[in-house]
């Protein structure tokens, strides 16, 4: 992710967004084992990111069923990097699709002066809020599939399905993928 990070900075990209857990794994016996991990080795990670200055985190997901010391880890990245501008990072965290409707329609229910005469206003209430959908979704691994993920944003995102398991990604991948994406003549 780091090299990733850096690599977005130096071709100027101004969003990243990245699948870093799901709510699906969420339910799995591991879960313990997998935030311990996200704990030890993010939290370091997270610290060279608010010191950089460059990159703001915003995690996207559910808080529900998180341990304490990652909603203090979450809320820390977020509030020391809230100013950082060069690249914004949505980490999608407990975050799945389903659920984030589910979410949405939560705030409609509780909120029933929400408008919902244009799309700028439907746009504000996912978790991605008014930024810019993806241009373009890197699925990694083989796989040839969407997987839950940010689905109303990717309406008119160019999807790249690639063998190259997400660790071996790297930014020569990267590159190739920008080439071929920026030939493409894209209607709407």
């Amino acid at each position: 992710i780091s090299d990733l990070i850096n690599n977005c900075l130096e071709i100027k990209l101004k969003y990243l967004t990245l699948f870093t857990l799901s709510s699906e794994n969420i339910q799995r016996k591991s879960v313990n084992s997998i935030f311990q991990v996200i704990y030890d080795d993010f939290a370091f990670f997270f610290e060279k990111i608010i010191n950089e200055k460059k990159v703001k985190i915003k995690i996207i997901g559910s808080k529900l069923n998180l341990p304490i010391k990652i909603l203090k880890l979450i809320d820390h990245c977020e509030h020391e990097t809230k100013k950082n501008n060069k690249l914004i990072l949505n980490l999608a965290f407990n975050y799945g699709f389903k659920n984030e409707i589910q979410q949405v329609l939560q705030k409609i229910k509780d909120n029933l002066s929400i408008k919902l005469n244009n799309s700028e206003d439907i746009k504000k209430l996912f978790l991605l809020g008014n930024i810019k959908d993806p241009d373009l979704l890197i699925r990694t691994g083989g796989e040839k599939r969407l997987s839950n993920f940010i689905m109303f944003n990717l309406t008119y995102t160019e999807i790249f399905f690639v063998d190259t398991l997400w660790p071996d990604f790297k930014f020569e991948e990267l590159k190739k993928i920008i080439s071929k994406y920026k030939v493409i003549t894209r209607s709407y």
